[in-house]
């Protein structure tokens, strides 16, 4: 892919204590792209995604070396506004985690947080985001009702609304759709597909199949190890280490 870098991982360690979860990663991530990263559990998928906006310095043991840069910049500057650097890299969980409010106010959540005050922005933002999370329809004249009484689908589509109201420059997504059933998780995909046109979008995946359909590059990971990355196409039909093509063949894992 020749599309611009937005972001870049170059030698990147991650410390639990004095156990090293992932070792020596080099990852670039281009502009407007899907990356998806696949492998078995435990190996460093999702404790990668987290190096990337900084959710792991949340772990009192843990410790980061080597570099991940955004637009060139060093996010583990200690000059750097953590807060920033999380709206500029936003996050949608596995699990879908609406908190307790309205559907209006999970979305403009963000922006009160980010001290924006101006009435008709949050109610512009909040419908633009919720018509970007393909949701809008669903919840237009429900906005004042509780968002726990959405499905779990609709729920997760809220939580993108949510991360994308703050206008994120990368879309981090944990498993997005591993709890939703084929029909919600097919929304979501046709919505990652949208969505690249303005992000760039870094999803963790334990479905290989839905890999194959989303993104455009791969990266797989194995025992904390980054063991290949590629244009998923290629990663899939003519992968060139063995240990990749016995995990996609289903071999392991």
């Amino acid at each position: 892919m020749d599309k611009p870098l937005k972001m870049k991982a170059s030698g990147l360690n991650f410390f639990y204590g004095g156990f090293r979860a992932l070792e020596d990663i080099d990852l670039d991530f281009a502009t407007n792209a899907v990356t998806a990263l696949i492998g078995p559990s435990g190996c460093g998928k999702s404790t990668f995604l987290r190096c990337l906006n900084r959710m792991n310095d949340l772990i009192p043991i843990s410790r980061v070396e080597g570099l991940v840069e955004l637009d060139g910049d060093d996010i583990y500057d200690p000059s750097l506004d953590v807060v920033l650097l999380r709206r500029r890299v936003g996050m949608v969980f596995q699990k879908p985690n609406p908190f307790p409010k309205t559907i209006f106010e999970n979305v403009a959540y963000g922006l009160r947080v980010n001290g924006i005050r101006n009435k008709s922005f949050i109610e512009n933002r909040v419908e633009q985001s919720l018509r970007q999370a393909a949701i809008w329809e669903e919840v237009k004249d429900r906005l004042d009702d509780s968002a726990l009484g959405l499905s779990g689908g609709q729920q997760q589509r809220l939580c993108i609304a949510r991360a994308l109201a703050v206008e994120p420059e990368v879309v981090l997504m944990d498993e997005p759709a591993s709890a939703l059933d084929p029909i919600a998780t097919q929304k979501i995909e046709e919505l990652i597909h949208q969505l690249k046109e303005k992000y760039t979008i870094i999803i963790v995946t334990h479905n290989m199949q839905q890999a194959a359909r989303v993104s455009d590059v791969t990266a797989f990971f194995y025992m904390g190890k980054l063991v290949e990355v590629d244009d998923t196409d290629n990663l899939f039909t003519r992968p060139k280490l063995k240990q990749t093509e016995d995990y996609i063949t289903g071999r392991f894992g």
